[in-house]
C-alpha cells in the first residue's frame, strides 16, 4: 500500500472532476472567450462577496500578482516570519515587486493588531513605506493554524485607520472555513484581496483563483500576462476547480478528523517528541534528537508511507482526499513497527 502524505497537493482528480473537465465549454480565455473559466472566477469571487476574480496556474503566483497589485517599490510588506510568500515563493516579492518584507514572530504563524501596529514604519525617508499586511489562513509551518474572524476584525480597522491594504493568503481558508464555520463572504468585506487554492484540500489538479474588486483585478490581469500566466483554452482545469467548491469542501472535516488520529498516535512513538496540536489538517511533529528526521522519513518509505522532512528534526504529514481511514490505519501500523 502507498500512502502518499507528503502534502495535499498530490491528490488525482476524481472520477465525477474528470467527467466535468472533459465536458467542459472551453474558449480563448486571453481573448476572454473562455465561459468555464469566467464561470469560475465569478462563482468564487461570488462566494467571498469580492466583485471579480483571476483563474491563475498556482497560489504563487495569485500572492505575487496581489503583492504587486499593492505595493510599489521601495515599500514594505509585513507579514509573519512564517509566512509562505516569503519562505516558498522564491523570493518573488523583491524579485517581482522590488518590495522589503518585515517579518514579525506570530503565534504559530497567526499576528495580532498589536504586533502589526509596532512594525509600521513612520513616515520617515529612512524606512520603506509600509503600504501592504499579508495573512496566511490556514498557516502552513503553524501546523495548519487558522484564524477566527474575530482575530482579523482588529487588524483590518488597524490597516484602514494606517491606511494599509490587507491580503489574505488563502491556499487553505477553506480548510480553516470547516472548523470556525464563518462565513466566506464575510471575508471579503475585510481584505482587498484573497488568494484561494483549488489544489490541495479541495483536490482539483491545477489552480488558484486571485479575487478582489473589478478594478485590482484588471490591473492583475494585465501582471498575469507580463508573468506568462495567461491560458488559452483553460476552462478543461477550470471545470475542476468549479467540481471542487461544488463537492469537495464539506468532506474536508474528514481531512482533519485523519489528521488527530494520526497526530495522536504519533505522539505515542518513542522517537516523536512532541506534536504541534492538530488543527486542521496539517500535523508536523519532532523527532528525537537520538533519530535524525530523515532515518524516519526513509524506515517509513520502506513501508510506503510518504511525508516530509519539514526543517531541523521535525516532520509533515497532510491528509487529504485520496487518504481513507484504512490508510490511516496502516499508516500507525507502521509507525508502531518501526519503533521497536
Amino acid at each position: 500500500m502507498i500512502v502518499d502524505l507528503r502534502s495535499d497537493t498530490v491528490t488525482k482528480p476524481s472520477k465525477g472532476m474528470l467527467d466535468a473537465m472533459f465536458s467542459a465549454k472551453v474558449g480563448d480565455d486571453v481573448f476572454g472567450e473562455d465561459e468555464t473559466v469566467a464561470a469560475l472566477e465569478q462563482k468564487a469571487a461570488r462566494m467571498f462577496g469580492m466583485e471579480a476574480g483571476l483563474f491563475c496556474p498556482s497560489g504563487t503566483m495569485t500572492n505575487q500578482i496581489a503583492i504587486k497589485c499593492f505595493t510599489n517599490p521601495m515599500e514594505e510588506v509585513i507579514t509573519d516570519q512564517t509566512a509562505h510568500i516569503y519562505n516558498y515563493e522564491g523570493g518573488g516579492i523583491a524579485f517581482n515587486s522590488l518590495a522589503s518584507v518585515r517579518l514579525l514572530e506570530g503565534n504559530r504563524g497567526r499576528l495580532t493588531a498589536d504586533l502589526i501596529e509596532d512594525a509600521i514604519n513612520p513616515d520617515n525617508i529612512h524606512h520603506p513605506k509600509s503600504s501592504l499586511v499579508s495573512l496566511e489562513n490556514t498557516v502552513n509551518r503553524g501546523g495548519g493554524s487558522y484564524y477566527r474572524l474575530e482575530d482579523i476584525e482588529p487588524i483590518y480597522h488597524l490597516c484602514r485607520l494606517k491606511n494599509l491594504s490587507l491580503h489574505l493568503d488563502g491556499a487553505r481558508i477553506f480548510n480553516a472555513l470547516e472548523e470556525t464555520k464563518d462565513e466566506p463572504a464575510a471575508y471579503g468585506r475585510m481584505f482587498e484581496s484573497i488568494s484561494i487554492c483549488l489544489s490541495k484540500g479541495l483536490g482539483a489538479p491545477v489552480g488558484s483563483v486571485l479575487l478582489s474588486s473589478a478594478e485590482t483585478i484588471q490591473k492583475a490581469r494585465r501582471i498575469r500576462k507580463v508573468l506568462g500566466g495567461g491560458m488559452r483554452q483553460a476552462g478543461y482545469l477550470a471545470a475542476a476547480g468549479i467540481y471542487a467548491l461544488n463537492n469537495n469542501i464539506k468532506r474536508l472535516s474528514e481531512d482533519h478528523a485523519h489528521a488527530r488520529i494520526l497526530a495522536a498516535a504519533l505522539g505515542e512513538q518513542s522517537y516523536i517528541l512532541s506534536v504541534l496540536p492538530v488543527e486542521t489538517n496539517i500535523v508536523i511533529c519532532e523527532v528525537d534528537h537520538k533519530a535524525h528526521n530523515s532515518t524516519i522519513v526513509e524506515r517509513l518509505s520502506q513501508y510506503g508511507v510518504k511525508c516530509t522532512m519539514f526543517g531541523k528534526q521535525l516532520l509533515r504529514f497532510v491528509t487529504h482526499l485520496d487518504i481513507d481511514s484504512e490508510m490511516i490505519d496502516y499508516t500507525i501500523n507502521v509507525l508502531n513497527k518501526i519503533d521497536h
